[in-house]
């Protein structure tokens, strides 16, 4: 057993037992029952009073209740619906904890920070225990929202983690999304049996500082136009990636390449983000050319 953990997995599982509900698989739930993972990613946080804090997929509020120690306000969002009437009665003395019922995908930040506070907070952060199917999907869409947090705090799945800090030679439309909005790092590795029920692979808790503006200067659409051609298909050398993915001959995508000064013998998960951005200017000159 996980030092800490016998009293967080007696009380989680007596709160399924007098729910009458279990964990689903389907919506990804593993309850982190570690007390000393709880205590790491509350600390990685480092929150005070005057912070709020947006959590996805608060469970049964272990996490929340930790948080609304520490933070000004609280909102968590929780996409089970018997779940979230759960943890409004559970948390009801919590006077800054907001319990919201919703999909994480589809609520915007703006509202979700005005509804809870009447106002919109213009710095917030993010913590949560993402549930794995979804956890790429939620840390881009904080990063691509119009209104971002200043830091996000997330355990995922170990090889979500290694992704998302990945560096050139092991990048991915990941590590590329993420580094492009912030500065991303392994705050430490978490095992299985931290969790009930436990999952069948590691975690991790990944730690991003999110930039007042993004990494390179271009423009955020055509620049992911071109990188997501350019991971059309990995495994290729670049020329016949880009030509696949922005439908042009493979001649032209290296052409590009060489003004570039990128070799078209190169693969997607080489480059840097600077070198995605020298490329996204060299492509962005030749349509404007071509609509001339």
């Amino acid at each position: 057993m996980v030092k800490g953990s016998g009293g967080l997995l007696s009380q989680t599982k007596k709160q399924l037992r007098s729910l009458e509900l279990h964990a689903r698989k389907g919506l990804g739930q593993h309850f982190l029952v570690d007390e000393e993972v709880l205590k790491r990613i509350v600390s990685a946080a480092e929150l005070d009073s005057t912070d709020t804090v947006v959590e996805a997929g608060p469970g049964l509020g272990i996490l929340t209740k930790a948080l609304a120690q520490r933070a000004g306000r609280v909102i968590a969002v929780e996409l089970d619906p018997r779940l979230a009437s759960a943890l409004e009665q559970a948390l009801a003395s919590l006077a800054n904890v907001t319990i919201v019922n919703a999909d994480i995908l589809e609520s915007d930040p703006v509202e979700l920070i005005k509804k809870a506070r009447g106002d919109v907070e213009p710095r917030y952060k993010v913590v949560a225990n993402l549930p794995y199917y979804i956890a790429s999907a939620v840390v881009r869409h904080f990063l691509e929202a119009g209104l971002k947090p200043r830091l996000m705090v997330f355990m995922v799945q170990k090889e979500v983690a290694q992704a998302i800090v990945a560096q050139p030679g092991d990048m991915s439309l990941l590590s590329v999304s993420a580094q492009l909005y912030g500065k991303p790092s392994i705050v430490d590795y978490v095992p299985p049996r931290s969790f009930y029920p436990p999952p069948k692979v590691s975690s991790a808790i990944v730690r991003i500082e999110v930039y007042d503006h993004p990494a390179v200067e271009e423009d955020v659409t055509r620049f992911f136009e071109v990188v997501r051609a350019g991971f059309t298909a990995p495994r290729k050398q670049l020329h016949n990636s880009l030509a696949q993915g922005l439908k042009i001959l493979p001649a032209e995508a290296a052409a590009l390449l060489e003004k570039a000064m990128i070799s078209q013998e190169r693969r997607a998960e080489t480059l840097t983000l600077e070198e995605w951005a020298q490329l996204c200017r060299v492509f962005s000159a030749a349509a404007l050319k071509e609509q001339c």
